[in-house]
């Protein structure tokens, strides 16, 4: 058998937090730190990292992929959202970093009441942006400290372990598949430098340059980035800084005369050659070392956002036909795994594992998988409460009888992304179960139904998802929807769908993810996932037009958690709709037993 895209080994040692801190504090004390912040990132800014750049589970051992920590020489605390409240507190060692909340607080928050006064807190300026070292000078000098910038980071001196760096080949990601040539693309992204003055753009999120230069690698865990660094002029042409072992003679021909290769230590070089040139930087995304050598070089830098974020996230036709295509296919192999989880799970031997297992294998079996696109959150019971629940073999528990099971996967096709979400009610629900599920599924229709003008924001419509959870007094603290990649990252910017006031507006072409849930710690998980895409703006005979979504994830809804007393009539209505078509696409592409087991979990309520 081909080697799992995934393991399920423990990573995580809590254990291994007071040495480590312990070396990390001499390790400052010996350059006259007081403090330093690690933050989850390299110097890409990327939210799934390669395994060198993992410091901050190597020294908290947090496996979630947002967060940081502050570490000061008497106390320590660790940030995350509310997806990994619960997660964080099984990792670490809370008597060592206290748990803190990344959004309402964040590190600076803590920091202007906890750093000492004439403290020195140190940061890498490679693995922050550069608005995020304002938020961090700004609470440090309230504290009346400082804010140091470190030459190497601390972290690597005592890392004794750490990985080496990733060299896997890069690959062109074929016409076929990206519907635009490279070149096209960066001459109208030239032609927008011109326009705002600037002649030439810093390129830095890594997939931004893969989408940009129509390539891909396997520098990053389940998704396929080829980490580098790129230039764009305003005439098209690029710089791009790519470790020597990752070229390949058919990328070298990909890439053309007009992309110039230079090995990732001239970087820094190209950057001091700026002088006097306009330079867009994205300081949101781009490191703050970026500027730092910008502005030292004399460069004229100007701040915008990255030009390649939205219109790699408004996916032209060929990437949205191939998005489409390749959420059929998994849309089979998702069928395949519920008819055999429905057969096997009854009789109480199936572990969160085995299931995580065999799905994989029938998503292996369409002959085209390249990975997962992230670690399958496989959780029973009281772990589906956990909202990113990554199952490890000290985890793993029994599917029982009772149960819900929640099974959050996805999967990189080289046509599509995949991300679906699916709660499944393993024997008798109770009352509790089907109305939450209930009203988790209504507030998914709401969104999947909305119809909203040009220029509509993510977080206008966030509400549409969590009414039906507020009527009862409940809520969920994670997003509703994110964007989704092709064949890039499953989380995508620059759109989002959530409380928070994103301004990007929704554009015709972007996938979203709608994902509203519901979790009641210690008992079970809900949500419910289908992956978007938003529509172009239609006369519905008002007096302008209106946009709303497509959903292409096709697998079925658990019916029997449905509580149709709860539904409207037109609830309904999509509900049989969307399993009518469910049925229709995937019922000739998989074996007659699947099949039969298909019709029976698509009828009509």
């Amino acid at each position: 058998m081909d080697k799992p895209f995934q393991s399920y080994d423990d990573t995580s040692d809590a254990a291994a937090c007071a040495p480590r801190l312990a070396a990390l504090r001499a390790e400052l004390a010996r350059r006259g730190l007081d403090g330093f912040v690690v933050p989850h990132s390299d110097q890409h800014m990327g939210e799934y990292l390669p395994a060198f750049a993992e410091r901050l589970a190597w020294l908290t051992a947090f496996t979630g992929s947002a967060g940081a920590a502050v570490v000061l020489t008497d106390k320590a605390a660790i940030f995350v959202d509310g997806r990994y409240t619960l997660q964080v507190r099984k990792q670490t060692d809370t008597k060592l970093f206290e748990p803190r909340d990344l959004v309402a607080e964040g590190p600076p928050g803590w920091i202007a009441d906890a750093l000492p006064h004439g403290a020195k807190l140190g940061y890498d300026p490679w693995l922050h942006t550069a608005h995020g070292v304002a938020h961090l000078k700004a609470a440090a000098e309230k504290a009346g400290g400082s804010l140091v910038a470190v030459e190497t980071n601390p972290i690597d001196a005592v890392w004794t372990d750490q990985p080496a760096p990733p060299v896997s080949p890069a690959k062109p990601h074929a016409l076929n598949l990206s519907g635009e040539q490279s070149e096209a693309k960066r001459l109208q992204l030239g032609d927008g430098l011109k326009k705002i003055g600037a002649e030439a753009a810093v390129i830095t999120l890594a997939d931004s340059v893969c989408w940009l230069l129509n390539m891909r690698g396997h520098d990053v865990p389940h998704t396929p980035f080829t980490l580098a660094f790129a230039i764009l002029h305003d005439d098209g042409g690029a710089d791009l800084f790519l470790d020597p072992a990752k070229r390949t003679p058919e990328l070298m021909a990909h890439l053309g005369n007009s992309v110039q290769v230079h090995n990732p230590s001239e970087f820094t070089a190209a950057l001091d050659a700026m002088k006097g040139k306009s330079v867009l930087a994205d300081p949101t995304t781009a490191a703050a070392a970026i500027f730092d050598r910008l502005n030292k070089a004399g460069a004229k830098i100007k701040q915008a956002a990255d030009p390649c974020q939205l219109p790699k996230a408004c996916k032209n036709a060929l990437e949205i036909e191939g998005m489409r295509k390749a959420h059929i296919r998994d849309g089979s192999a998702l069928a395949r795994f519920l008819a055999w989880f429905a057969v096997n799970a009854a009789g109480g031997e199936l572990t969160e594992i085995d299931a995580a297992e065999t799905l994989e294998g029938f998503r292996r079996a369409t002959g085209v998988l390249s990975d997962v696109s992230f670690d399958t959150i496989s959780g029973a019971g009281s772990n589906g409460a956990i909202v990113h629940y990554r199952v490890t073999r000290s985890t793993n528990r029994t599917i029982r009888s009772g149960e819900m099971f929640l099974l959050d996967s996805g999967a990189q096709y080289p046509d599509g992304t995949t991300d679906v979400t699916r709660t499944i009610m393993v024997g008798e629900s109770t009352p509790e179960m089907r109305d939450r599920f209930t009203r988790v599924l209504k507030g998914h229709i709401a969104l999947a139904t909305a119809r909203f003008p040009e220029g509509t924001i993510g977080m206008q419509l966030d509400s549409f998802a969590r009414r039906p959870l507020w009527e009862a007094g409940l809520d969920y603290d994670h997003g509703t929807g994110h964007g989704v990649g092709s064949y890039l990252s499953v989380h995508e910017g620059p759109q989002n769908i959530s409380k928070k006031p994103v301004l990007q507006a929704l554009k015709p072409g972007m996938v979203c993810s709608n994902e509203p849930g519901f979790y009641k710690a210690g008992a079970f998980g809900i949500r419910i996932e289908n992956l978007v895409v938003v529509g172009e703006p239609e006369d519905v005979g008002g007096d302008r037009p209106m946009m709303g979504f497509e959903t292409i994830t096709l697998a079925p809804i658990a019916l029997n958690l449905v509580e149709p007393s709860l539904l409207t009539v037109e609830e309904k209505g999509w509900l049989n709709a969307y399993h009518a078509r469910v049925r229709e696409t995937i019922a000739p592409l998989v074996d007659e037993e699947t099949r039969a087991w298909l019709d029976r979990a698509t009828r009509s309520i």
